[in-house]
């Protein structure tokens, strides 16, 4: 599947089939887009930050609400990526594809694996999405299939659904 170069998703962007918002070119990449963090949760600590900064203690799991709201359409998937720079300080990513049609804000789940403190600042750029083609039209959006996160504006943790484990 092809990855939309910066010039493909400037293209796309504001057409049905993508939408960032807010966009700021300072965070276009030459295959992707810089997400920027608007909350940070420490789920354990009962803890959850929008403003300022907040310490991330070694051996936490954490979670980073975007600031930006995506939205595909039924021709484009997502994958997210950590930025190198948060991986070299011992932040540990489990992200994975946006489906087609899905749209909200994410939620990624991340783990500082390292033996000291990570700061994470509101507002600075955490993640890369960079967005594949499909080789067709998908025959039923994320909306349409499960549409667990559909429409999310903050951070979301999984709840469990009568009948499953």
């Amino acid at each position: 599947m092809p990855v939309l170069s910066d010039a493909g998703l400037k293209r796309l962007l504001g057409s049905a089939e993508l939408s960032i918002e807010p966009f700021k070119e300072a965070n276009l990449t030459p295959n992707g887009y810089d997400l920027t963090v608007a909350e940070v949760m420490l789920p354990g600590a009962g803890l959850s930050v929008r403003e300022g900064r907040l310490q991330v203690p070694p051996g936490v799991w954490f979670l980073v609400g975007t600031l930006e709201r995506v939205k595909l359409g039924r021709r484009l998937a997502g994958q997210l990526w950590i930025r190198s720079s948060w991986a070299r300080k011992g932040i540990i990513g489990s992200f994975g594809k946006v489906d087609a049609g899905f749209e909200g804000t994410l939620t990624l789940s991340a783990f500082n694996a390292s033996h000291a403190n990570v700061e994470l600042a509101i507002g600075s750029t955490f993640a890369q999405i960079v967005f594949e083609e499909l080789g067709s039209e998908a025959e039923a959006s994320y909306a349409e299939r499960s549409g667990h996160f559909q429409a999310q504006n903050e951070i979301r943790l999984e709840t469990r659904r009568h009948g499953q484990p």
